[in-house]
């Protein structure tokens, strides 16, 4: 009596070890190899947690090297003009057109900082003459500023359709007003045109 109830019990489990016998074993599977020593998975772990400082230290250290030799590389594609290594920034046959159109010429805007403080000066004189003349002279700076900008907008946005029809051409104008508000001799990337000569 208690045999036949054993060999029923037994006869499913002994189907289903059939059935997993028959199914192809995944070879990603991560077990089919012996389970290591308690010692020997102690050292691996101690090993793993004492690699990773000096890993991430020497990961850390080379990203600074890399970091400062592009840097390095960048300020002097800065000064030479080197398109390879410039910035985003300055990147692109748009930009550099923007740049020579720019020092091509002459622009009030550059004197902008020199004569601010000229004027800062002069007002600063506690003659009431001298403080109108000042302000006057703000006041005509600010003015001729802004008569140049629109107009060097409305010539760079022409020779921009021109010359780059199907390339992108957003921010290149504000690009060459920030430009001009720097003196010459300070422009980075440096003028690679003299003033007159065509971009």
């Amino acid at each position: 009596m208690f045999r036949s109830r054993a060999k029923t019990e037994k006869a499913p489990t002994d189907k289903v070890t059939a059935d997993l016998s028959q199914q192809p074993r995944d070879p990603q599977a991560p077990k089919g190899r012996p389970t290591p020593k308690r010692s020997e998975a102690q050292s691996q772990r101690r090993r793993a947690a004492s690699g990773a400082p000096t890993d991430r230290k020497a990961a850390m250290k080379r990203q600074r090297e890399a970091r400062r030799a592009d840097l390095a590389r960048q300020r002097e594609a800065l000064a030479s003009g080197d398109e390879r290594y410039l910035p985003v920034r300055d990147k692109g046959p748009v930009r550099r057109f923007v740049r020579d159109y720019v020092d091509s010429r002459f622009h009030i805007a550059e004197w902008f900082l020199p004569l601010a403080v000229i004027i800062l000066i002069l007002s600063v004189i506690q003659v009431q003459n001298i403080q109108s003349i000042s302000l006057l002279l703000w006041l005509g700076v600010i003015i001729l500023i802004v008569i140049d900008s629109i107009g060097l907008s409305l010539r760079l946005k022409k020779q921009l359709r021109e010359r780059f029809p199907d390339t992108p051409k957003r921010g290149a104008v504000a690009y060459g007003l920030m430009r001009t508000l720097q003196m010459r001799r300070l422009r980075l990337p440096k003028p690679q045109v003299k003033r007159g000569e065509r971009p």
